[in-house]
């Protein structure tokens, strides 16, 4: 997706900035197959664990009990959904990687250079909403506990209009790709060519790097920043819902560094991928083609890593997830009464909540725990 200078400053690189059929080098041939070996395997891990990950999670979401787990759900299965199309681009850039060449005609082009960058803002609009959404369940607690019939047909759109959104974006950069046929050294040739002007294509990637990855990225890390704020404001009041001290200091360490985890990889896994498409637009043939190599290599796996880690923070290493695991083998123990006590009491706080929703006035004490479940249950979501 980016420029890169090789006989001049049209030439073109395909494949959303990763090194496509078209990338020659001056490298040496031990450097060259160090770098195609070294990608290959990097997307391959990425690809195994990302895919089994993210299938995992909706094989898991499609559990009655976590269906009706709240407005987290839709989400989740937003997430996992864009980043398994995300990670379906990358058995095309292995072949690409691999034969130097572009197999799959114009439609595939269009179809694969839309396809990426339309997955890949899915995935980043969908991280924004539900970081919004955890942020709600602290500030609005009754309103994530009753769920309306408005509220729960909010839900179901709101990733509509997110997909929507991400297509939209991405509808530009798949119009403006064509196959281009070239002979190179007597061998023919095909590759992606974007045909944009340079001032258009400057402007366009400068517009997605605010609207698809800054103002998110700051949305995710200014609302997680403040829900580890008012987490630990809670635990420094001492209310909390069963548990001895030293339970609550693990879940607290353990759910801050859980908030980290996700404002880092964010930041990690898009930041560099971005920067590097804006300095190959602005500063064209700054970055020679040796450590261009290398920068694509690491910022291509690090763009792809986004979809592989985001079912470990959202899902797999959740609350609602542990529940599901708990409830799956009961199947094969038999019933656990702490289990079956902790479920007794769920109920009850919910329907205490959903009654309170009504007529029945909150007292001071039950409108401080409802907040504070809103907490933490916003983080285990």
């Amino acid at each position: 997706m980016h420029l890169q200078n090789e006989d001049g400053p049209e030439r073109r690189t395909g494949f959303n900035g990763r090194k496509g059929p078209e990338t020659t080098t001056q490298l040496g041939t031990a450097d060259s197959y160090l770098i195609t070996v070294t990608l290959f395997c990097l997307l391959t891990v990425i690809f195994v664990i990302g895919t089994v990950g993210n299938v995992y999670t909706l094989v898991v979401m499609s559990s009655s009990g976590l269906r009706k787990s709240g407005s987290m759900f839709s989400y989740v299965v937003s997430l996992a959904l864009a980043d398994l199309l995300y990670l379906s681009t990358i058995p095309f850039v292995l072949c690409t990687l691999v034969l130097h060449d572009w197999l799959f005609g114009e439609l595939g082009c269009r179809l694969l250079f839309g396809l990426d960058f339309f997955s890949m803002q899915a995935s980043i609009f969908t991280l924004a909403c539900m970081s919004t959404e955890r942020y709600r369940a602290v500030t609005r607690p009754l309103e994530t506990f009753t769920r309306t019939p408005r509220r729960r047909r909010l839900h179901r759109v709101l990733p509509c209009v997110v997909w929507l959104a991400a297509f939209l974006l991405a509808l530009p950069n798949m119009l403006m790709i064509h196959l281009k046929r070239s002979v190179r050294d007597g061998t023919p040739k095909r590759m992606c060519h974007p045909t944009w002007q340079m001032g258009a294509y400057r402007a366009y990637l400068t517009a997605l790097f605010g609207t698809c990855v800054l103002v998110p990225g700051v949305l995710i890390g200014g609302v997680y920043a403040r829900l580890a704020l008012a987490y630990r404001k809670s635990q420094r009041a001492g209310v909390v819902a069963g548990g001895d001290s030293r339970k609550v200091r693990g879940s607290k360490h353990r759910l801050l560094y859980l908030i980290l985890g996700i404002v880092l990889a964010y930041w990690a896994c898009f930041l560099p991928f971005w920067i590097w498409q804006l300095i190959n637009v602005y500063w064209p043939g700054g970055v020679s083609q040796h450590a261009a190599e290398y920068v694509n290599v690491t910022v291509t796996a690090l763009a792809y890593g986004n979809s592989c880690v985001n079912p470990f923070l959202y899902t797999l290493l959740t609350e609602n997830y542990r529940t599901y695991r708990h409830r799956q083998s009961r199947r094969h123990t038999g019933p656990d009464r702490k289990f079956q006590a902790h479920e007794r009491e769920a109920s009850r706080r919910s329907a205490s909540v959903s009654s309170a929703g009504g007529s029945v006035a909150l007292t001071e004490t039950t409108s401080t725990v409802v907040h504070l479940r809103g907490i933490t249950d916003a983080c285990h979501l």
